[in-house]
């Protein structure tokens, strides 16, 4: 069992990392590179583009790969499988733009909630959100918020135009 004591997360969110490969100093550069180029390659039929920065590369290299599923029941809600591929949210360019557009921010894809019920996505600051087809949620301010939000079943904050 590894030791827990010095962890970032908390301990039931450490452990469903763990499970799922990933450890401390965990960095896979050269996959967020390859994800970064393709999504800027892409372009929609419209013009659609998406962006990339910093914050993205960052959670790219250190959970690209991993689907990380949440222990036993929720607090609030049923927690959800968690996959980190940007390229689960490479078609959703114009939503992202434009939600990113409503923040006065860049918004780019992590990944997929369950199996593909919601598109997981960062914003140039860190901050983090799921989109599906009921509207757009806030899940924290930084990616380790979130994770533990999603995998403990924590009620997401929906956005409004408020």
């Amino acid at each position: 069992m590894p030791d827990l004591t010095t962890t970032r997360f908390p301990v039931n969110v450490d452990v469903a990392l763990r499970e799922a490969g990933w450890q401390p100093g965990r960095w896979d550069m050269r996959q967020a590179e390859e994800w970064a180029d393709t999504l800027r390659a892409h372009i929609t039929p419209a013009g659609h583009v998406h962006a990339v920065f910093a914050a993205v590369v960052e959670i790219w290299a250190e959970f690209g790969g991993l689907s990380v599923t949440g222990p036993g029941p929720g607090r609030q809600i049923a927690p959800t499988t968690v996959r980190f591929d940007p390229l689960a949210g490479i078609h959703f360019a114009r939503t992202l733009g434009d939600l990113g557009r409503s923040l006065d921010t860049e918004i780019s894809p992590i990944g997929e909630e369950g199996d593909g019920q919601a598109v997981l996505a960062v914003d140039a600051s860190g901050r983090v959100y799921s989109i599906d087809h009921t509207g757009d949620w806030f899940l924290g301010p930084h990616i380790d918020h979130a994770l533990a939000a999603l995998v403990t079943g924590a009620q997401p904050q929906r956005l409004t135009s408020d």
